[in-house]
């Protein structure tokens, strides 16, 4: 059965580059939007939990629901292209795994689960490939290491507990013990550079190739830890949240020694691994925060692809909302949902697209980074530069907002000589 609801599919030429934002809203959920040279496709759906992967010649996308299942769709397509049951109860994080992409060229998904199991997924051959049992409670949060082409998953549990798993051997590695209450979300340090110009490969380097690689972990208990991640030692606490963490992002680039976080207690932190300290908090949510992640919007002209100095998070408040890391003033932008119909933003991520150029082949897409967020009765269209936001009235037709939206854009470039 699709759970696309009310499935629209609006397609029309535009002169633009374009990018992705999904957000994902709880109930009457997101619509994501894919927009690129061809056309703008809207898709509603329901889910809990999302991932994105490119394989082959297609993008995908996963799902997790409260329905105890993971399904995939083609983006391309917006249709359900496979559908797994397994689990007995909901659906907490979905993954692409990269260490099976790496190693065995397949396209697989790892989830986790309120039944205490980890599971993977072979989306081309439909079948379950592999089940972890190592949680006594919930699994909830999971990441791929960023070294060694994603050999090692990290998890985090009800059971309070962090383990380190070899998904090549279905091996428990390591356990990270120390917060006292469910251990909500993790993340792994940012790939370091091995010198060769290969990064997605095995660095060699430590007992499993983790040296100098930490693991974040955010918890109920309202602290966000960091642990060695060969000696699972604990090396730094950081306290200062009210309520429950929600989620922890480790930065990019020069920015690898800062973790974001976010919490019930409706802000977003930024902290400094060096220090130990908070270096930024961001308050104007009115509820929790679910979602935090690196916008490709900057500020001050810096390129799409360096570091950004923008974050963008997701509240049960029904709101997304910009930040300059820099400041701790109040955000840059707010994007309002229907508060009628849906009922908060659990998860978003960004996705830089690629142009067909001429023979179609791939181009990066770096000349004007273009997100779409879209509620029922609101358009939104955000450039690198600026913003627009366009009513939908019942007088005005979806396709002549898009020619508006067109011609402002137009004369926008025109008058900043772009």
């Amino acid at each position: 059965m699709n759970i696309f609801t009310d499935e629209k599919e609006i397609s029309m030429q535009l002169l633009l580059d374009g990018s992705v934002i999904l957000t994902n809203l709880l109930l009457i959920t997101l619509c994501f939007f894919v927009y690129n040279n061809q056309n703008i496709q809207i898709f509603i759906c329901d889910y809990y939990s999302i991932d994105y992967s490119t394989f082959e010649d297609g993008k995908f996308l996963c799902s997790g629901s409260d329905d105890n299942t993971i399904r995939v769709w083609d983006v391309e397509t917006s249709k359900q292209i496979g559908l797994f049951n397994g689990h007995s109860s909901e659906i907490n994080c979905v993954k692409f795994s990269p260490y099976h992409y790496y190693k065995n060229n397949s396209n697989v998904i790892c989830s986790s689960s309120i039944d205490t199991t980890i599971r993977f997924w072979d989306v081309k051959c439909k079948h379950q490939l592999q089940i972890f049992y190592t949680h006594i409670n919930w699994a909830t949060g999971i990441e791929f290491s960023a070294f060694n082409g994603g050999r090692y998953l990290c998890s985090g549990s009800r059971d309070r507990t962090i383990h380190l798993c070899d998904v090549e051997t279905s091996e428990a590695l390591h356990v990270f013990n120390g917060h006292d209450e469910c251990v909500w979300c993790v993340d792994i340090s940012p790939l370091q550079s091995n010198g060769n110009g290969d990064n997605n490969k095995c660095n060699g380097i430590g007992v499993i190739g983790g040296n100098g690689y930490t693991i974040c972990s955010g918890s109920w208990d309202k602290t966000v830890r960091i642990w060695d991640i060969e000696t699972t030692k604990q090396l730094i606490v950081f306290r200062g949240h009210e309520d429950i963490v929600r989620r922890v992002k480790y930065g990019s680039n020069e920015l690898g020694n800062t973790i974001l976080s976010t919490s019930n207690d409706k802000s977003v932190r930024l902290w400094d691994i060096r220090s130990g300290q908070q270096i930024q908090v961001f308050n104007g949510h009115k509820n929790g925060v679910n979602a935090v992640e690196y916008s490709p919007f900057v500020v001050n002209n810096i390129e799409i692809g360096s570091s950004s100095n923008v974050i963008c998070s997701g509240s049960w408040d029904n709101t997304i909302r910009f930040w300059d890391i820099r400041s701790n003033k109040n955000e840059l932008y707010i994007i309002k949902g229907d508060d009628k119909e849906d009922s908060g933003i659990l998860c978003l991520i960004f996705l830089q697209l690629k142009k067909k150029g001429k023979n179609n082949e791939q181009k990066s897409n770096n000349t004007c980074g273009v997100n779409l967020y879209m509620d029922k009765n609101r358009f939104y269209f955000i450039s690198n530069s600026f913003i627009l936001k366009f009513e939908l009235f019942f007088l005005l037709s979806f396709y002549e907002c898009l020619l508006l939206m067109k011609k402002e854009i137009l004369l926008f470039k025109k008058k900043n000589n772009r």
